[in-house]
């Protein structure tokens, strides 16, 4: 699989942070209660909107409290002990139309 660059216009790195698991996302931008669902870091999506709401998720080193906030490329998550960093990975071409 190989990693793309994203097309969105921002200066961050695409090399992730020591210490940080990468989650390759096939879209941007995913709002931020979605990738904590489904990367386990929450057990719900009200959990995850719960969290984000109580100030225990920091995106890019700040304390988060959009729990729709867009996350894209280069973009950091840390929630307890769990660091991740989001890279964009094109979809595979399967020739069949996106749902």
């Amino acid at each position: 699989m190989t990693t793309l660059p994203s097309t969105s216009n921002t200066s961050k790195s695409e090399q992730p942070p020591v210490g940080y698991r990468v989650v390759e996302i096939s879209r941007e931008p995913v709002e931020l209660y979605k990738i904590l669902k489904f990367e386990g870091l929450a057990e719900s999506g009200g959990h995850a909107k719960a969290a984000i709401a109580a100030g225990e998720v920091h995106v890019n080193g700040k304390v988060e409290l959009q729990k729709r906030k867009k996350i894209v490329t280069g973009d950091t998550i840390e929630i307890a002990d769990e660091k991740i960093s989001i890279q964009f990975v094109a979809p595979a071409e399967t020739g069949e139309a996106d749902l």
